[in-house]
């Protein structure tokens, strides 16, 4: 277990192998534990991944504005202090927006970027996303005791086929949340437009989406497309929200083509 030091707090990341960098960042509710399978999958071909815990989230500190900017600051902080000068960055969900807002305001840090299932602008969030934004929702969930991971578990049959791998993960993951960062990340992601901004990319991006996401719709695929120059978008047709655990071997394999594509 690694960790550096922010003036919000401990930050805590995990590493896995030696090559080249690439830099994941995960989804709301999630932790840096949702890119295990692929950490190990690209240590054996010769990459080096650093996975983060968000703050608010997972084994990091719990202050902070939980903001897709505060994000961007820490993930530019870690690059620093890791001495990664530039690196492939990817990020899933929340990650994925964050990684993209990343390369816009830190274009030097950035050699690829890759999202999945990412919002590109905040209302391509599904309705309940978009209320657990709202304070008093957020406080009604985490009032009733049980209730949230409860709803989580019963809700993740619809997220993932392998939804019981998914419930684990979100059943560990939620108990490290607090109601302050399960809201205001999202009520910030839900604020969020990066589409005036996308001709701005200098860089390759990949976007992957399923086609059954119901909590990010797929369509924002199509803004990457109509608006980043060197892009490659991938509409997964077996997936949901998570990628990695509906479509494996081809999940990997795809980001493995981009990822070593000059």
């Amino acid at each position: 277990m690694s960790s550096f030091v922010t003036d919000r707090g401990i930050v805590h990341y995990e590493t896995f192998g030696r090559g080249k960098p690439v830099v994941l960042l995960h989804c709301w509710l999630g932790s840096w534990n949702y890119w295990y399978s692929t950490m190990e999958y690209l240590a054996a071909h010769k990459y080096k991944t650093y996975a983060l815990d968000f703050l608010g989230f997972g084994d990091s500190a719990k202050q902070g504005s939980f903001s897709v900017s505060e994000y961007v600051a820490m993930v530019d902080q870690f690059m620093e202090r890791m001495g990664l000068d530039r690196a492939r960055v990817m990020g899933h969900s929340m990650g994925g927006t964050v990684s993209l807002s990343l390369t816009l305001t830190h274009p030097q840090r950035v050699s690829k970027v890759a999202v999945v299932g990412s919002p590109i602008v905040g209302s391509g969030l599904s309705l309940l996303l978009k209320l657990s934004g709202n304070r008093q929702i957020a406080k009604l969930l985490y009032a009733i005791p049980g209730l949230l991971p409860a709803l989580m578990k019963a809700l993740s049959v619809t997220y993932a086929k392998d939804w019981r791998t998914l419930s684990e993960m979100l059943a560990k993951d939620l108990s490290r949340t607090t109601m302050e960062s399960f809201s205001a990340s999202i009520r910030d992601l839900r604020h969020t437009d990066l589409r005036p901004r996308l001709n701005e990319f200098r860089v390759p991006a990949m976007g992957i989406y399923g086609r059954k996401d119901n909590i990010v719709n797929p369509k924002q695929g199509e803004l990457m497309r109509n608006g980043v120059k060197q892009h490659t978008v991938h509409y997964f047709e077996k997936s949901g929200h998570f990628p990695m655990l509906d479509e494996t071997d081809r999940f990997h394999q795809t980001i493995l083509e981009f990822l070593t594509d000059t």
